[in-house]
């Protein structure tokens, strides 16, 4: 049965608008709180084998340090998750040149992407649905794109995420989640045990741009076909991970029917219990290890250190405007983008 979602105020931003807080729950003890700045998931607290409650994402008290310089902790992300090289791209003969705020490289729609915008909220049944209208060249991209998006708390313990956007020019989309997870609530992540259910890999270059073909993961530090625990190889001399600074790759599905949902990836902190399992119908897994937190963030009580958070972003490939071999990110007139992720949270031996 729907639990209903409740809403409080959560401050105002520097320009005086007004920022809402929403709690998501379910018959299970699950609850998701979310911000119409950003579409932000603030908090996630899921049971241990114990039934113990714990807050399993990494972010902020306060909205001023979600305004600020934010490693998109919890965020919706767009129009490009993931790198743009060299910041541009050429679409039907035209080049578009994108704001550089990744070295020379656009990263996450740029510096003013969905994850700094004031979304439009709407409780609809129990889905907490977020409306945003980004407009002809908003951090360079051509045409005015109307996205919505929703999240649904399941009893079934499923974060579900729907992503839906239409546009009236031709223009690269490519909509993701990042949220970092710590299934122990506190401490590093290198003891969770990750499977990601991808043969290959894409490669990348010393700024974290795609080399342009995919590897394969037999024989690397990049094999989770199997449960390995996310700290095992991390720190190995591998030309990969030295790129990354860790892992910070894009993993490619194995998805034999295309766009259907598939079970990504699954993890498993042993101390609590707690499993998080990603289903999505997009075609990569972006598996980042917080390789650049540094203790200089805090939030919720504690500081944020190195690898104290992962994240399991679903998309498409990095570059792919750019790679015409990838799978195809371009949206035009009359078309419908459409996606859908859903994080299952569970307990080893039940729930």
């Amino acid at each position: 049965m729907p639990h209903p979602i409740t809403q409080a105020p959560f401050g105002l931003l520097e320009d005086g608008t007004a920022i809402t807080q929403f709690t998501l729950s379910n018959a299970n003890g699950l609850t998701a709180k979310i911000i119409d700045f950003g579409g932000i998931i603030t908090a996630l607290h899921a049971p241990d084998r114990e039934g113990h409650l714990a807050d399993v994402v990494l972010g902020f008290d306060t909205l001023d340090a979600y305004e600020g310089d934010s490693p998109y902790f919890g965020a919706l992300i767009g129009r490009y998750g993931n790198r743009i090289a060299g910041s541009r791209f050429t679409l039907d003969g035209r080049e578009y040149v994108l704001p550089a705020n990744d070295g020379d490289n656009h990263l996450h729609g740029g510096a003013g992407g969905f994850h700094k915008v004031k979304w439009q909220a709407s409780v609809e049944g129990d889905s907490l649905v977020l409306a945003y209208r980004s407009v002809d060249g908003e951090q360079g991209y051509p045409g005015n794109l109307d996205v919505v998006a929703s999240y649904t708390l399941s009893d079934d313990n499923e974060l579900v995420m729907r992503l839906r956007a239409v546009t009236d020019k031709p223009t690269p989309v490519n909509l993701t989640q990042h949220s970092y997870f710590n299934l122990c609530g506190e401490g590093d992540i290198l003891d969770h045990l990750l499977t990601i259910d991808a043969d290959t890999f894409v490669p990348i270059d010393a700024g974290a741009i795609p080399l342009g073909m995919l590897s394969p993961v037999t024989g690397t530090p990049f094999d989770f076909r199997t449960p390995r625990p996310i700290g095992e190889r991390v720190g190995q001399p591998d030309k990969q991970l030295r790129h990354g600074r860790g892992y910070d790759h894009n993993f490619v599905l194995n998805k034999p029917d295309g766009k259907a949902m598939t079970r990504a990836a699954h993890v498993l902190d042993p101390g609590s219990g707690r499993v998080l399992e990603l289903f999505t119908e997009e075609p990569g897994l972006q598996f980042y290890s917080g390789n650049f937190l540094d203790g200089s963030l805090a939030g919720k009580g504690r500081s944020f250190g190195h690898r104290s958070g992962f994240c399991l972003e679903p998309q498409h490939f990095p570059d792919s405007p750019n790679r015409p071999r990838f799978p195809n990110v371009i949206l035009r007139p009359g078309q419908v983008y459409e996606t859908e992720s859903r994080f299952r949270f569970s307990v080893q031996g039940g729930g």
